[in-house]
């Protein structure tokens, strides 16, 4: 096309193209390129169209850019469409801008054009490609964009596990470790973070706390435990897999602590039955200086109090909230609010709701269920009401609080037509948590063949709860046949737990079968169970005390059984009768009432009304269910002593007033 003849010369500088669209001359070529005159205006034009294409291209880019950088994805995808040479650059926001816009049509859209662009071994844009998938929880998609890349980084390694993490597949992403190791590539510290939350996501396999302490030993391996991100997010793997042990060793550990750590291990003991040591651990962070407890802590925090009942600490920890301005976050209220109800006071619980600026759904449930806990049902169901009247679509929890508030009311009507709505309604699909709730409400009702009905009708396999709530229901009411139904799944589901092997020698000793007494009780020794102790505590003056049955480590223990011995002469002189069948032993009657008298709330009901003054409510919390022997003398205290009296068992609360119980004895 180009004839190297004089006598006319273009030089460079004439006509410059800018240096990023220049095309590469060949190499045999000189720099001034000499034309024949019949062909100059030719080259000429050449020259300047490639200019022009070159000018064009750049500022498309650049329009495609700044229309992504304002979210105006679908007029940047029509200019793409007319681009030939789209930069690295306009790729990245184009991918970004399809995550913001929460659009997979778009992005399915730029991801063809990359193809097509030849960026699709991009490792740079593969790992925007993957994170942009992620986001639009697509992680089948990100697989694909990891699978067809050859050159993986530890970024694209880093993104596929956080893909796969966020969508729930953690075995998927630890398999993929392995194959990572292979490749000699060294982990970072996202990496050891996103493997730590792999093991989490999958909670019902606990196989995988072993794969959690495989890549605990890889962190000290390589030296990472110094990463304070690192060391917080394993110890965060430990606690909700309940390994209070391993997760406290690791925060001892820690050579740096920052305020989510000591967040992650006030959780860890909150969630994990350990409420005092987490309000100790928060006494110890408030002394530190470098940590400042922050809304996630205090919602902690306050879990443990209600854990604890302890009234004054909560009051405390409300202070504290108010003087930092915590009361205005959603979570922190609601928490405030479950931890007011569940120390017995439904005043200042309905106070913190009515005074929150804004409710969720999570705020109405925690309403709702503790109007249930407190035995006030009908309450519970106007609140429900309510909620849906303002406009609030009720969640799969709300279903739970209020048909499990019905339960404790003995409203079965009423929580057969709410389970109905849940599903006709709401197009909810019942759960473990509804089922077992239903045959809680039919069970306490002793409508207990209709509960074992609607097991048998179930879509899913009937799990421990569900089981649970009907070998409850059978203690209640002494149904022998079908507690020894329900056992006997429950001893296959939970082999180790003691609670379903005493709950059934209950009911054999109820129905005086002292021989399959004692056949469950070798069960239990032969199985190396042990029966769960009662315990109850009471908070006097900001400090817990607690009782375990026959207590004799008080030392007020002489005056507490001066106190209940005289108490239960005068009840018997009003006909108190004590219900020897709680004491699953075959023994004289005498001796029966000396263990009765050793339970461990009616130590902590005497230990209150000798160290509180007059007029002020005794609060106690027990962790078993109120035996019934309990609930009768609870009764007669609160009459003979002129004493409000609140109790909360494992199940709901009990307000004793005048002889009488919020519950109407329907427990």
């Amino acid at each position: 096309m180009w004839a190297l003849q004089a006598p006319h010369t273009i030089q460079q500088s004439v006509l410059p193209i800018p240096v990023k669209h220049r095309p590469c001359a060949p190499a045999n070529l000189p720099a001034s390129i000499t034309l024949r005159p019949s062909t100059s205006r030719t080259a000429a034009v050449f020259i300047t169209n490639t200019t022009t294409t070159a000018n064009n291209s750049h500022d498309n880019n650049r329009l495609i850019q700044s229309l992504c950088k304002q979210g105006k994805i679908k007029q940047a995808l029509e200019i793409l469409s007319q681009e030939e040479n789209p930069t690295q650059h306009t790729y990245e926001l184009l991918v970004l801008c399809c995550s913001l816009q929460n659009s997979l049509s778009d992005a399915l859209v730029v991801h063809q054009h990359l193809i097509k662009s030849g960026f699709d071994q991009d490792p740079f844009l593969a790992t925007k490609l993957i994170n942009m998938y992620s986001e639009l929880e697509c992680s089948e998609n990100a697989l694909k964009v990891f699978d067809k890349i050859r050159n993986r980084t530890i970024y694209i390694w880093n993104a596929i596990f956080r893909a796969l993490t966020l969508a729930g597949r953690g075995i998927e992403a630890l398999e993929l470790y392995r194959e990572f190791n292979i490749t000699g590539i060294g982990s970072d510290r996202f990496t050891y973070t996103y493997l730590l939350k792999a093991c989490v996501v999958c909670e019902s396999l606990a196989s995988l706390l072993d794969k959690g302490r495989e890549i605990h030993g890889h962190i000290l391996r390589h030296g990472f435990e110094s990463h304070v991100h690192i060391m917080t997010t394993l110890l965060d793997m430990y606690a909700r897999f309940g390994g209070v042990w391993s997760a406290s060793h690791v925060f001892d550990e820690m050579p740096v602590k920052n305020v989510v750590s000591w967040s992650a291990m006030i959780a860890c003991y909150a969630k994990n039955g350990r409420p005092v040591e987490a309000l100790n651990l928060f006494h110890e962070m408030l002394q530190t200086n470098d940590s400042v407890p922050t809304s996630v802590t205090i919602v902690s925090v306050l879990q443990a109090c209600a854990a604890l009942a302890v009234l004054g600490q909560g009051k405390l920890i409300h202070g504290y909230v108010l003087r930092r301005g915590l009361d205005l976050i959603l979570p922190v209220d609601s928490a405030l609010l479950k931890m007011y109800a569940r120390c017995g006071d439904l005043e200042l619980a309905q106070r913190v709701f009515d005074k929150m600026d804004r409710r969720d759904v999570i705020s109405w449930n925690s309403l709702i269920s503790s109007y249930g806990i407190h035995g006030f049902g009908t309450k519970a169901i106007q609140m429900f009401d309510e909620m849906i009247t303002r406009g609030i679509t009720p969640s799969p929890v709300s279903f739970v609080s209020v048909i499990g508030a019905c339960s404790h009311s003995g409203l079965v009507n009423e929580g057969k037509r709410l389970f109905n709505s849940m599903v006709k309604q709401y197009g909810i699909s019942p759960s473990m948590e509804h089922y077992a709730c239903m045959v809680d409400l039919l069970g306490r009702a002793n409508q207990l063949y209709e509960a074992a009905l609607i097991i048998e009708e179930m879509e899913i396999d009937p799990g421990p709860k569900v089981w649970g709530s009907l070998l409850g229901s059978c203690r209640i009411h002494c149904n022998v046949e079908l507690a020894e139904r329900a056992s006997g799944q429950l001893f296959e589901l939970e082999p180790n737990n003691a609670g379903n092997y005493v709950l059934l020698a209950d009911i054999y000793a109820e129905a005086k079968l002292w021989d399959e007494v004692k056949r469950v009780k070798n069960l239990l020794e032969v199985r190396g169970l042990q029966k769960v102790s009662g315990c109850s505590w009471i908070e006097v003056r900001r400090k817990l005390y607690s009782f375990k049955s026959v207590d004799e480590l008080n030392p007020q223990i002489e005056q507490i059984h001066a106190l209940l011995v005289k108490l239960s002469k005068e009840m018997k002189e009003q006909g108190y009768i004590p219900n020897a069948k709680e004491v699953l032993y075959d023994l004289d009657a005498e001796e029966k009432e000396r263990i009765l008298l050793g339970h461990s709330e009616k130590l902590a009901v005497a230990f209150g009304l000798i160290n509180t003054g007059k007029g002020e409510v005794i609060r106690i919390t027990k962790n078993l269910r109120l035996c019934e022997d309990c609930h009768s003398v609870t009764k007669f205290i609160s009459k003979f002593a002129d004493r409000e009296i609140l109790v909360r068992d494992v199940n709901r609360f009990h307000h004793f007033r005048d002889g009488v119980c919020s519950c109407g004895d329907y427990w």
